[in-house]
């Protein structure tokens, strides 16, 4: 595929031009793309969420496993009655109960089956934790978008101030070329001051690349927690050319798939809650009356068995609960097939956008050759006096454009194959 080549005559100079080189004595700091990345990863704050929701899930399983731990209750209990029970007769002389009536109690329950309940409640919460990691990694999958508008931003200053020293130094010959000829009564001065108004408008235009290129610096910076200077030296990314098979791994498509997990999750708990429940209990407490009703007094006493739970009312809701699942699941599967298409649309779209860019760059090749022998026919003319500097200069400047749109084109297609990438999810 030609989508995404550069002729190799030209990435050449994207290598160059990388960054503009440091006339200070200091090592200037050197940065790539993807180290760029990641330092913007780690310097987001939104990274330090993690963490976060990886002790509050932690926690959160803790307590719902702490149900097969045997549950203890302390209860305490005082009541009047109106009436008592007593026995009928005259001839059993038992003391009948009184009326005011005390017990202080502690009870221990032992789940024994809860028709996997605890393990499916643990299941949901380990389900939602994944959905809300994964909404967090879509909004840190969102930085490489933005570095990559500010890294490729820089490399195009790079790139223009090259050029722009270039033209500079071609004014610069022809500055003292003229000046010769001024000397030799073959020129008149007004063509030197031409020449310098235009290596003064060069002066401006390196003014505001490099103030443009500062700005990009400075956000950059602030993305990586690192102070970026004139120093620093950005590697120019390589090439990427798309893998026909390419698999499309973007974070919110995981994002889908954990939420249809969590919904299998709760579509199991919701029959999990419909099943008896048995567990094992013992008691003991004391109280009057004990357990013997017939003795009218303060007394300990324990009891102990099974006890089976069985509530009948979740099955009034079960199978709207269930369909209300599916209907979400059902509205889940709709937005990832939307952003599915989305997603391929803008990868189609960005693949049009590489072919543009790869279709001027050939264009602009066959320019600049054109261009360059223009210049060169213009600047043996001028020597022999055929033309004026104004004209010199035309054909000057016409050559810089064609450079430079050039190198804006190079940019732009790395540009396009790197945003290729990032929605593809790489």
């Amino acid at each position: 595929m030609q989508l995404f080549k550069v002729r190799k005559q030209y990435l050449l100079l994207l290598f160059i031009i990388g960054a503009t080189k440091s006339t200070h004595a200091q090592s200037p700091t050197r940065l790539t793309l993807d180290q760029c990345y990641k330092l913007a990863r780690q310097n987001y704050p939104l990274i330090k969420q993690k963490e976060l929701l990886a002790k509050s899930l932690e926690f959160t399983i803790a307590n719902v496993q702490s149900g097969h731990l045997p549950q203890v209750t302390i209860g305490a209990q005082a009541t009047y009655q109106s009436e008592v029970t007593r026995l009928p007769g005259p001839a059993i002389l038992v003391e009948p109960l009184s009326k005011d009536q005390y017990k202080v109690f502690g009870e221990i329950n032992q789940n024994i089956f809860d028709g996997g309940l605890v393990k499916s409640q643990a299941t949901i919460q380990r389900a939602n934790s994944q959905i809300e990691q994964q909404k967090l990694e879509v909004e840190l999958f969102k930085i490489k978008d933005r570095i990559n508008q500010i890294f490729f931003g820089v490399l195009l200053m790079n790139a223009q101030l090259v050029q722009v020293e270039i033209l500079k130094k071609d004014l610069n010959t022809s500055l003292l070329k003229t000046e010769a000829a001024i000397r030799n009564g073959i020129a008149f001065k007004s063509g030197a001051d031409i020449t310098q108004a235009e290596i003064l408008k060069s002066d401006q235009h390196v003014i505001e690349i490099q103030t443009a290129r500062s700005t990009y610096l400075d956000m950059l910076g602030y993305f990586i927690n690192q102070a970026l200077d004139e120093t620093t030296y950005l590697e120019t990314p390589v090439t990427i050319l798309p893998e026909p098979s390419a698999i499309n791994i973007r974070p919110e498509l995981k994002l889908y798939q954990f939420q249809n997990d969590l919904l299998g999750a709760q579509f199991k708990s919701t029959s999990s809650r419909n099943l008896p429940k048995v567990g094992a209990f013992f008691q003991g407490g004391y109280g009057r009356p004990a357990l013997n009703l017939l003795k009218n007094e303060f007394n300990f006493y324990y009891l102990g068995g099974l006890r089976l739970n069985w509530s009948l009312s979740g099955f009034y809701n079960s199978n709207r609960e269930k369909q209300l699942l599916d209907v979400n699941a059902q509205s889940v599967n709709a937005q990832r097939e939307t952003f599915s298409f989305n997603t391929n649309l803008a990868l189609k779209q960005q693949g049009k956008e590489a072919q543009k860019w790869n279709d001027l760059i050939r264009v602009d090749e066959q320019i600049i050759t054109l261009r360059a022998k223009i210049k060169s026919t213009a600047q043996s003319q001028y020597d022999n006096g055929v033309i004026s500097t104004n004209d010199l200069l035309k054909e000057l400047n016409a050559e810089d454009v064609a450079k430079q749109n050039l190198i804006y084109h190079q940019v732009q297609l790395l540009l396009a194959q790197y945003n290729y990438q990032t929605t593809l999810g790489n």
